[in-house]
């Protein structure tokens, strides 16, 4: 098997026409003849490249709009002869052919098109490529004797190496632009298969009989959720898939299951915010007139879990002093959505500390969990529903007041991002008291007055948060006790009426949002 092959011949056809006329001149100058197909080619010869057309070339004219161009043997048979074949290139000789050495092609925009509020189902249709697949298959499988490019992205690679060979493609580099090839081919027909198998009603969200997950590394990360067990992290395909570190140390697997609970539920404020997470669960979150106010908040909700946190701001870094305030603690990361020169420079100082950019994170509604579990996956859509406080109702004789209401919708907020079963005592600008990941709602209850109680934190008047409805009324019992004087929580329970009877014996007003918030 030959490692450099000289490019004689190249088969250009591409939608997306992005640095196509200076890989083409670049061809040209070295006097391969380019050969091409409708629009391309005249794209090319409007800028004075010389083409030779495919119709040319296989005796036969494009047909049926286009829709029939390169489904020719005289095109598939110059790509898939095997160079090293003596009887293959005899054939080729005897028909007159030329084989074609490199083919760069890119795809009809399908995943764009459907992704259009407007695209029909004769929009898509018409968007799914025939002969780019086909002509990309043939290449990749022939890569010792053809090179094949998929993406603008690749030209420069394929440039570099192109004029430092005097001409040729090395092996190592076919071979890996035949490995994009098919990863290529095979996301374009997933997404199509998709489409067709599984298309969603209209505010609708479906789930296709067979889900194909296309995924590729972006890191090797330092370890898993413990240093015995190797960890990567995978980004998905079109995905902005992560922030970009800026300083510190290699991220972990829990270091990224932590920063995507703490930016998560930071973004769901628009006051100035911030949110410290330890072990996936937030152990402080507040709202203030800037970050430093709900940085010194959020930390006096439990000081000590704060040590060697994950803190997400919601607004750009840009304070010195909020700076030398999270370097004055032990921390893990800081993520915000942009950070400030000076306030870099300040925080460079921490050698480990990892400083991560993330300017636009937000949970799209498209965007789906995925869980392995033992012989498959769960997958489900993103709990991403809004905060609708008219869905609302009041159950008890007591409607909570303004300030209370303030401080049950802060405390419904964070709900959402804390392990079940789950208890939050609030003020309407700040976390008091958590207690996560109970087997029993009571004991989140105890847990979260006694947190609070440890942290110096008063609760009596404060609003208390359920993310799921109260069995009996033993944990209203203990949330009354401890000061709260207002309590959110789903309902739904048999037991309702127990619940809204202790509420008003305690005079607590309690609210029934109608949708429960577990997070397993």
């Amino acid at each position: 098997m030959p490692d450099h092959i000289r490019i004689g011949r190249a088969l250009l056809s591409v939608y997306d026409k992005e640095g196509l006329l200076e890989l083409a001149r670049v061809l040209h100058g070295r006097g391969v003849e380019i050969i091409s197909t409708g629009g391309t080619a005249r794209y090319l010869q409007e800028a004075a490249i010389p083409v030779r057309a495919v119709s040319e070339v296989t005796g036969f004219p494009e047909i049926l709009g286009g829709r029939v161009k390169t489904l020719h043997p005289h095109i598939h048979g110059a790509i898939l002869a095997k160079r090293e074949d003596e009887e293959q290139m005899r054939q080729l000789t005897e028909l007159g052919l030329t084989p074609i050495d490199l083919v760069v092609v890119n795809l009809y925009p399908f995943e764009k098109t459907i992704a259009r509020p407007d695209c029909t189902r004769a929009d898509a249709l018409e968007n799914i490529d025939i002969g780019g697949p086909c002509m990309i298959r043939a290449s990749a499988k022939n890569y010792p004797g053809v090179a094949v490019l998929t993406s603008p992205d690749q030209y420069g690679d394929f440039l570099h190496q192109f004029e430092e060979l005097e001409g040729c493609t090395s092996l190592a580099m076919r071979e890996q632009w035949a490995a994009a090839a098919f990863t290529r081919t095979s996301r374009y027909d997933a997404a199509i298969q998709a489409y067709l198998e599984a298309p969603a009603p209209a505010g609708e969200t479906a789930f296709p009989q067979t889900l194909q997950l296309r995924l590729h590394k972006l890191q090797d990360l330092r370890y898993g959720e413990n240093p015995h067990q190797s960890a990567a992290f995978y980004a998905e395909e079109g995905g902005d898939a992560f922030g970009e570190q800026l300083h510190g140390k290699e991220l972990s697997y829990n270091n990224i299951l932590d920063i995507h609970s703490a930016v998560g539920l930071a973004h769901e404020f628009r006051e100035p915010a911030v949110v410290i997470v330890k072990h996936n669960n937030p152990c402080g979150v507040a709202i203030g007139t800037d970050l430093l106010e709900a940085y010194t908040k959020a930390v006096a909700t439990d000081p000590a879990s704060a040590f060697g946190g994950i803190v997400a701001l919601n607004q750009p870094l840009t304070r010195s002093d909020l700076a030398a305030a999270l370097a004055g603690t032990f921390l893990e990361v800081v993520v915000a959505p942009d950070f400030s020169a000076e306030v870099l420079e300040l925080l460079r100082s921490k050698k480990n500390l990892r400083l991560i950019r993330w300017p636009g994170f937000r949970i799209k509604p498209a965007m789906q969990d995925v869980r392995k579990v033992s012989g498959g996956f769960l997958i489900q859509n993103v709990d991403i529903e809004p905060v609708e406080p008219s869905t609302y109702r009041v159950v008890s004789r007591r409607a909570p007041g303004e300030v209370e209401l303030q401080a049950l919708l802060f405390g419904w907020r964070v709900a959402k991002w804390v392990k079940s079963n789950a208890i939050i005592f609030a003020a309407p600008d700040r976390t008091l008291g958590i207690g996560a990941g109970q087997m029993s709602r009571v004991d989140s209850s105890r847990l979260a007055a006694m947190k609070a109680g440890h942290a110096g934190l008063e609760l009596r008047g404060s609003a208390a948060a359920s993310d799921a409805f109260f069995p009996f009324r033993d944990g209203l019992d203990v949330l009354a006790e401890a000061g709260a004087t207002a309590v959110i929580e789903p309902g739904g329970s048999v037991r309702d009426d127990e619940v809204i009877a202790a509420a008003d014996e305690h005079n607590i007003a309690l609210v029934f949002t109608g949708m429960r918030h577990f997070r397993h």
